[in-house]
């Protein structure tokens, strides 16, 4: 049984690196494409799996619209 186990969380542990390096990479080159220091700091120390990444992407990250004045 504990073999079992300790197989499940290995698998567990390769999914969960599956799915968090792409979607921390695509993070922290768009918040250096940006150059929002802080953020980029904040996603490469805090790991929650993606989610953070996710609404930074998606939500956090939209560059600001400039307006150019003639």
């Amino acid at each position: 049984m504990e073999q079992f186990l300790v197989s499940n969380q290995a698998w567990l542990f390769i999914v969960l690196a599956l799915w968090t390096i792409p979607w921390k990479g695509w993070a922290l080159w768009k918040s250096a494409r940006q150059n929002d220091k802080w953020w980029f700091i904040a996603l490469l120390v805090i790991n929650t799996v993606g989610l953070l990444e996710i609404l930074y992407i998606f939500v956090l990250g939209k560059k600001k619209a400039v307006e150019i004045q003639k």
